[in-house]
């Protein structure tokens, strides 16, 4: 005798949640935010808080100075109230970086105040421009225990005239980041307003343990291409209890452009993110890729809350990126006035060069979307796959929304549906509940429901 659909999904998507413990464990970790036995003040390397002395050099020399407490516990450095006008630097390991209320450290608009640095190797060139991109504000290179926060302190980019020479042509190399980790481990940025961005406002590539929450980041509604958080080629990724406002995509999981990232082929993988509340007039509230030839995999996302936004789920990729989505979970989204809720989209994204493999299909698979609910909505879905590499195991639960329009668009792709209003595309209710699940299971593993599939 079968179990009832309803039933089955609810046993099969609690394994699926307790496979997902991994992930969980990633933001029930805390990270220690012990005082640093060592803490020193901006103020005491010259800096001045007037909003127009660039200190730059202060946060240099402070940094360098801070570096010698490394293996003695580490240290921290103190920003007080103030506007802290400087170009790019990098910290070190080992350091606390603490904002201190009232304080804004504030990005220089003059592009000579910020280093030139070659482009990242899973990228193989800037995104916005061939060759070489400018440095972030704030850096972290093959870097261990670092801790960015504060009571709530600011970081603001100023990144007004960057959308202006990004629009008009006139960069002379791809836009700067606000905070960018490359190769470092065992990251915390917590309690923190971010600002006007030129760009991203936090980037970790090749990261691992990275924990990101209580955050606030806006840019204004019109802001060209400013995306939120970024994981990049990463892994152990917690995302939690922030807000997020941007001109484009508020969180973004990527892993590399085409035949570069394919080559270094690190994946983003293991990524627990929930409690958002995201807008994005421009793009998605959670997007991944479209640049994610290293593969993006076990991914676990709940509890969010999108509005005003142009797309609330987006899975972007092409051909010629290689690479995978796989094994993504969201559920409980609450999404209102989007124009399009889900998005599935094999034509999306431009390739760094001509030097692509056009044969690299991406591979798009078990994606369980579960408890949406939306109002203000204008397309429930639009999933168009590629030709020769469908997006497959597409699996939708208890997802009611209000729409403008009844209508799903689906080609290429193949899924399972229970409970979902308006009704989807035949597409997507073309496959077995079994299907959602690898092997006929949760990813693989034994799950209680899965004698009873007979479909």
């Amino acid at each position: 005798m079968k179990m009832p659909v309803a039933l089955v999904w609810l046993l099969a998507f609690t394994n699926l949640l307790i496979r997902g413990e991994s992930n969980n464990a990633i933001c029930k970790k805390n990270f220690k935010l012990e005082p640093r036995p060592h803490s020193v003040s901006i103020l005491e390397f010259g800096a001045v808080g007037d909003g127009k002395a660039l200190n730059t050099l202060a946060f240099q020399n402070a940094i360098f100075y801070l570096k010698s407490f490394a293996d003695k516990g580490g240290a921290q450095l103190y920003v007080p109230p103030g506007k802290w006008l400087t170009g790019s630097f990098n910290l070190t390991s080992h350091l606390t970086l603490f904002l201190e209320k009232g304080a804004t450290i504030l990005a220089s608009p003059d592009p000579s105040h910020w280093d030139i640095v070659t482009p990242l190797p899973s990228y193989g060139r800037g995104i916005e421009l061939p060759g070489k991109r400018y440095r972030s504000l704030i850096n972290g290179d093959n870097l261990l225990d670092v801790v960015i926060t504060g009571d709530n302190g600011t970081f603001d980019g100023q990144g007004a005239a960057w959308w202006e020479w990004l629009e008009s042509g006139s960069l002379n190399y791809s836009r700067p980041h606000l905070i960018e980790f490359v190769s470092s481990k065992n990251i915390l940025i917590s309690n923190l307003t971010f600002l006007n961005a030129p760009s991203v406002n936090i980037h970790p590539v090749y990261c691992s343990q990275v924990h990101i929450k209580k955050v606030l980041i806006e840019t204004p509604v019109d802001s060209p291409y400013v995306l939120g958080i970024v994981p990049d080629s990463s892994d152990n990724v917690c995302i939690e209890d922030s807000t997020i406002n941007v001109g484009h995509d508020a969180v973004s999981l990527k892993s590399g452009w085409d035949q570069y990232g394919i080559n270094y082929g690190r994946p983003t993988t293991t990524v627990h993110i929930r409690n958002l509340i995201l807008k994005s007039p421009t793009g998605a509230g959670i997007s991944f890729g479209s640049e994610m030839s290293g593969g993006v995999s076990d991914v676990t996302v709940e509890r969010l809350t999108i509005h005003s936004s142009l797309e609330g789920i987006a899975f972007r990729t092409t051909r010629g990126r290689g690479g995978y989505i796989r094994n993504i979970t969201i559920s409980d989204v609450d999404l209102s006035d989007v124009d399009i809720a889900i998005i599935a989209d094999g034509h999306t994204g431009s390739h760094p060069d001509d030097k692509y493999d056009r044969n690299a299909l991406p591979v798009v698979t078990h994606i369980v979307m579960r408890n949406f609910t939306g109002e203000g909505i204008g397309l429930a879905g639009k999933f168009t796959g590629i030709g020769e590499s469908p997006f497959t195991s597409i699996c939708l639960a208890d997802i009611h929304l209000q729409t403008r329009s009844d209508s799903w668009i689906c080609s290429y792709v193949s899924g399972f549906s229970d409970d979902v209003s308006p009704e989807p595309c035949q597409e997507l209710m073309s496959s077995p509940l079994s299907s959602c699940f690898a092997g006929g299971s949760i990813y693989g593993g034994d799950t209680a429901a899965e004698s009873y599939y007979s479909w």
